[in-house]
């Protein structure tokens, strides 16, 4: 595995931040960078509601996206799971609860960190699951 992967956790430093949306605005990022990402989520209802955000967030663009299926097609796509993120994705953002397994096939993977702290424990686990994978996790809090 390579260890090449970039790993940036992104905290949510308020209640009133939202992870879909601070999703949206870097995967706009990455797409403009010309990265193909992939989006993570924990279910179905969480990729139907991100899917409908992204048709708003952020106001007055367009982040071309696609649900389900990844065909390869869409710049960004949105997914439940991160079991099978297909390997021409460069950039990952995952919002699951469990880490995204070899992380080293992508060149970048963003995690966001929930403001709840009965969430942030799942967060502590897949900082130390990524930096004993042999990468080395960057921390930013979102102020």
């Amino acid at each position: 595995m390579s260890t090449n992967c970039q790993v940036d956790f992104y905290e949510l430093a308020r209640a009133t931040q939202s992870a879909e949306q601070l999703a949206c605005r870097l995967a706009m990022m990455a797409w403009e960078q010309g990265y193909r990402i992939a989006v993570c989520l924990g279910d179905g209802d969480a990729v139907r509601r991100l899917d409908e955000f992204m048709w708003e967030e952020p106001p007055g663009r367009f982040l071309p996206h696609a649900s389900g299926e990844d065909d390869g097609a869409a710049p960004v796509q949105i997914m439940a799971g991160n079991r099978s993120i297909a390997a021409h994705r460069d950039l990952v953002i995952n919002l699951c609860p469990e880490a995204v397994p070899e992380p080293g096939r992508f060149t970048r993977l963003c995690e966001i960190v929930p403001f709840e702290p009965a969430q942030r424990t799942a967060s502590r686990v897949k900082f130390r699951t990524y930096r004993d994978s042999g990468l080395s996790p960057e921390h930013h809090k979102m102020g």
